[in-house]
């Protein structure tokens, strides 16, 4: 599969490190608004620096991939699909739901394989959790907790462009969420604070976010979001059900617990999302390759992409608003 990457930042480079590995995968071009970024990215990999209008108009490229910046991934999307590539778009499609419905009538009109980068649905003990509630380990999935903190907040004048808490960090726990739960939600409370720094108060967001969600038989799921965390990048989930609990942990670089006469100190949780996550991306490309060699659907698509976007703004809604939000109202 040759793959173009669009985007040669911080998230482009993990990406080209994913697709380079993949033996079932070569990374043809990279393009960047920067164009000397991806000039350097392509010389490390080997590749080549094209516009986007030629890679678009290159019918020896199989699919792009996305990693640009949010504002244009829509955009990208639609000429990608247009020109018959496969598509794997990071997250969002776009900041509103009109946006992103708009870009799925043009998918629907120019079928490709579509999958979202909701990576962590590819993390390995992610997927072990889900596949014990699917083999019915727990019995009936009552409860689930989520937990994501960032190890430092971003700058103000990120939260001003990234549409906020909710559509920027919780829409990984919303799309988690909703694959973990396995059914329609049906109502959403948010509350939220600005604890950690003032100047994203300022920018008109909140650091710092609880969220309830609801099913249609009652389950429920609570997440919670900080964007700090002194201690590195915490991501953990609690599977809760009638017949026992599942936990996915922290990753740490070897796991090792000392124990001696001072007590018990484990090592700290990897820092960040690069090294969180780095499985994950690699597994996530390895899921592409497989849909699109297959002609099957991948793990996360573009649906998932809006119908996590519609918790995104109805935790929104219910935050401004100080109320429980149906999903029937968010359309």
């Amino acid at each position: 599969m040759k793959i173009a990457l669009i985007g040669a930042g911080r998230i482009g480079q993990v990406h080209a490190q994913a697709i380079a590995s993949h033996p079932e995968a070569s990374l043809a071009a990279i393009t960047d608004y920067h164009a000397s970024a991806a000039e350097a990215l392509a010389t490390q990999y080997g590749s080549q620096a094209l516009s986007a209008e030629a890679i678009f108009a290159d019918d020896t490229i199989d699919a792009v991939l996305i990693a640009s910046s949010t504002p244009t991934h829509a955009d990208y999307l639609e000429q990608a699909a247009r020109a018959g590539k496969a598509i794997l778009c990071e997250k969002p499609i776009a900041l509103d739901l009109a946006r992103t419905r708009d870009a799925l009538q043009v998918l629907a009109a120019h079928p490709v394989t579509c999958a979202l980068g909701f990576n962590r649905r590819h993390d390995p003990q992610f997927a072990a959790l889900k596949q014990a509630l699917v083999e019915g380990r727990i019995g009936d999935l009552e409860t689930l907790t989520i937990i994501s903190r960032d190890p430092t907040p971003p700058p103000a004048e990120y939260v001003g462009a990234s549409g906020g808490l909710f559509r920027d960090m919780t829409i990984h726990d919303f799309d988690m969420a909703r694959w973990l739960l396995d059914e329609p939600i049906t109502h959403v409370q948010a509350a939220g604070s600005c604890l950690i720094d003032p100047a994203i108060g300022k920018a008109g967001d909140v650091d710092t976010a609880m969220v309830i969600l609801t099913t249609a038989s009652g389950r429920l799921c609570h997440i919670g979001n900080s964007r700090r965390a002194c201690y590195g990048y915490d991501q953990r989930i609690e599977a809760f059900g009638s017949k026992g609990m599942l936990q996915a942990q922290n990753e740490s670089e070897t796991r090792l617990r000392f124990t001696g006469e001072p007590g018990q100190v484990e090592e700290k949780p990897k820092w960040f999302f690069l090294e969180r996550y780095a499985e994950a991306y690699s597994r996530e490309i390895g899921d592409f390759v497989e849909a699109w060699q297959a002609q099957r659907a991948p793990l996360a698509g573009a649906s998932d992409g809006l119908e996590a976007l519609r918790l995104a703004e109805a935790a929104e809604r219910s935050l401004k608003e100080g109320r429980r939000i149906s999903l029937d109202h968010i359309h």
